[in-house]
């Protein structure tokens, strides 16, 4: 599906969106429910990842598909390891066969799983054969993918002796470590996070507990793009919050007060209200603990006519796509000058926005969404913009709501 984007009228917008589920707060709370049958889960999330993740945990042999479902492999991956008797392939698309998953295969097999790899060494697809795990100490690099970490402490929980996992190094995505543990915390498991070790207690039974889910935050982060492109006087209401959020993209209250974006809580919704123009000529980031909206503040800035230095997105090469490289990509065809190396992406201020651009989506549903905000500046096309059904399959609808043209081609 091809789109075009534009906005025809005043760049002045008093909207209100709900916003389902967080996904990654569903995937986990999925997970918890699968291990302990009295867990029980509201809000869930309606995008493909939840749904996939869904049908792996209901699955108990055979092959299983995740498409390009990250979080899915990952999670799933530690999930079949550890259920005696069942036994599966872990397969998804040809991107996910590209994405390593070594350091979590290694990690379980040192745990006492039996997992084999189908093609290449350290990538999907993998065979599992599920048995029961009783070893309960583990050490990993601190600077991987916080789902790796996530996925052993889900089902630490499960485990005969529970776990102790050392982390090696200086740790990415804290706050991802943090819900999960969080999570693991509202169903009556302990846990202790100190230093660079973190420890689960076994538990055969937990208490009655129902998990709302939290609404997406990273999907929260295109609005506030939006907003900080519109005219002050803009207000934006988005439901459900909650400002002690266990999710790490909440970090977006603070940055996006640099764009003139102010944050107001009230009954469980969040109101984003552009009370000022920003003055910056350039901002700087460290994002190794929010590391998914880079692409939309890389958006934001170009759409401000600014600079931005972001670091700490040492991960965002073996996501969806290799991120770095795709944003430098599109965001030069848009007459942007971006540097990009291993962890960070430099993008200089730029006086004049090219329209007329086709934007691709690499099979990745935060490029689609992260360019969308900009049509607020300038027409363009978004190409496979079918994409963000993989976390929002309502955001194109909801940029309708908005007052955003939007023209299948």
């Amino acid at each position: 599906m091809r789109l075009q984007l534009s906005f025809p009228a005043e760049k002045k917008i008093n909207k209100t969106i709900k916003i389902t589920g967080s996904k990654s707060e569903t995937n986990r709370s999925l997970l918890l429910k699968a291990l302990f049958a009295n867990v029980t889960i509201e809000n869930l999330s309606n995008s493909d990842d939840g749904q996939v993740m869904q049908k792996g945990l209901n699955t108990s042999h055979g092959e299983v598909d995740i498409h390009h479902a990250g979080t899915a492999m990952r999670f799933l991956t530690g999930y079949f390891a550890s259920q005696a008797g069942k036994e599966v392939v872990l397969t998804g698309s040809k991107r996910m066969k590209e994405r390593p998953i070594k350091v979590l295969v290694d990690a379980l097999r040192d745990l006492g799983a039996e997992i084999d790899y189908m093609g290449e060494e350290g990538c999907p697809p993998i065979k599992i054969k599920g048995k029961k795990l009783v070893k309960n100490k583990v050490s990993l690099p601190a600077n991987i993918s916080s789902q790796y970490i996530s996925s052993l402490l889900l089902i630490a929980p499960s485990l005969e002796y529970g776990l102790e996992m050392e982390l090696i190094g200086k740790i990415t995505s804290v706050p991802y470590i943090k819900m999960t543990l969080g999570l693991l915390g509202q169903i009556g498991v302990e846990t202790s996070f100190e230093g660079n070790t973190i420890k689960v207690t076994p538990k055969k039974q937990v208490k009655d507990t129902t998990l709302v889910v939290e609404s997406d935050w990273s999907s929260a982060s295109y609005f506030y793009s939006i907003v900080a492109l519109c005219s002050v006087g803009t207000e934006i209401k988005l439901s459900s919050y909650k400002e002690n959020s266990l999710q790490g993209d909440s970090v977006l209250v603070k940055i996006y007060k640099d764009f003139g974006v102010e944050t107001n809580f009230s009954d469980n919704q969040i109101t984003l209200s552009k009370v000022k123009e920003c003055s910056l000529d350039t901002v700087n980031y460290d994002l190794s603990n929010a590391p998914d909206i880079a692409q939309t503040i890389s958006v934001t800035c170009l759409g401000l006519g600014m600079g931005c230095y972001l670091t700490g997105l040492h991960t965002l090469p073996i996501k969806e796509t290799d991120r770095l490289g795709a944003m430098k990509t599109e965001l030069e065809k848009l007459g942007a000058k971006v540097d990009i190396d291993s962890e960070s992406l430099t993008l200089q201020p730029t006086k004049e926005i090219l329209s007329g651009i086709s934007i691709d989506t690499y099979n990745d549903h935060r490029m689609a969404m992260a360019f969308g905000p900009l049509a607020l500046k300038t027409d363009f096309f978004v190409n496979d913009a079918e994409v963000v059904s993989k976390s929002y399959p309502d955001f194109w609808s909801d940029l309708k709501t908005l007052g955003f043209s939007v023209q299948e081609m």
